[in-house]
């Protein structure tokens, strides 16, 4: 779907929910399906479309967690740093994970193979350290297991 199309159906979407009571997490939830993610210039149009100031849009996508601000991998490699995990070295993974993936927790990869996200408490607390890799979950982790676990994902081809 070109980006022309993707704004048309926000555009129509917005039309629909315009009217109806608290339309913007809906509307910013539908956005963030169509375009992966909710860059400034769709926040811009969120704004516009539902007649509100854009300080609103920008500011409830910041604060809620499920909003993402940048494009995202293919790959959302999720490391749990809660207490159970961080104690259990969860630092020292993440330190590999930089390294092996050449970005810093929050970024993404320049071929958009890979999102690394240091998370709160993934609910695992039994196989700390513990780590996802969009559904697959991977426990009692050492550092030197990273860079083979990272492989598998590596030679998927990225869809565009």
């Amino acid at each position: 779907m070109s980006e022309k199309q993707k704004f048309e159906k926000l555009n129509a979407f917005i039309k629909v929910q315009k009217d109806l009571d608290g339309p913007l997490m809906p509307v910013m939830q539908f956005a963030q399906d169509v375009f992966g993610y909710l860059p400034m210039d769709v926040q811009q149009a969120i704004a516009e479309g539902l007649g509100i100031p854009m300080t609103k849009v920008y500011g409830v996508a910041t604060f809620y967690s499920q909003f993402v601000l940048e494009e995202q991998g293919q790959h959302i490699v999720s490391l749990c740093m809660g207490t159970a995990c961080y104690v259990k070295g969860a630092q020292k993974i993440l330190d590999v994970l930089e390294e092996e993936l050449g970005i810093k927790d929050g970024k993404t990869t320049e071929d958009r193979k890979f999102t690394l996200s240091g998370t709160r408490c993934l609910g695992c607390c039994g196989l700390a350290p513990v780590m996802m890799i969009g559904e697959d979950v991977y426990g009692q982790l050492e550092p030197e297991q990273i860079p083979e676990i990272l492989a598998k994902y590596k030679t998927q081809e990225v869809a565009s």
